[in-house]
């Protein structure tokens, strides 16, 4: 959707030469009305692959993927932000300040359910 005083073209560039994004790739700009997205846009579904591969030995090669398909990417976003909000609280409990990555914190935190839980339903 574009706003009516909005370029289509500087929007089109601004995204295909997105560094570190877009720009890397043949990527094709669409836009659509309003109506169009609403009607036929709104669950925002997403997903993909990535898959990571290297040698632990020289014989041995090791390969793992992380897939990920989504009905709605918006709800998705915001289960994510809740569960890390819930770490964030209960690292702030254990004393646990400062700036961290998704790396720092340890999965058991991202869930409502106590790690007991965890170890019975998923191990």
């Amino acid at each position: 959707m574009l706003s009516v005083d909005a370029d289509a073209e500087a929007v089109r560039q601004a995204i295909v030469t997105m560094p570190h994004y877009f720009d890397q790739y043949d990527t094709t700009v669409n836009f659509i009305s309003a109506e169009v997205l609403a009607s036929e846009h709104n669950a925002m579904p997403h997903g993909g692959f990535v898959i990571c591969s290297g040698n632990t030995t020289a014989g041995n090669t090791q390969v793992i993927e992380h897939g990920l398909t989504l009905g709605s990417n918006p709800e998705f976003t915001a289960s994510e932000l809740v569960a890390y909000a819930r770490a964030v609280h209960r690292m702030a409990k254990l004393g646990q300040h400062g700036a961290k990555t998704v790396f720092d914190v340890a999965p058991g935190w991202l869930s409502p359910k106590s790690a007991a839980q965890l170890r019975a339903e998923l191990l």
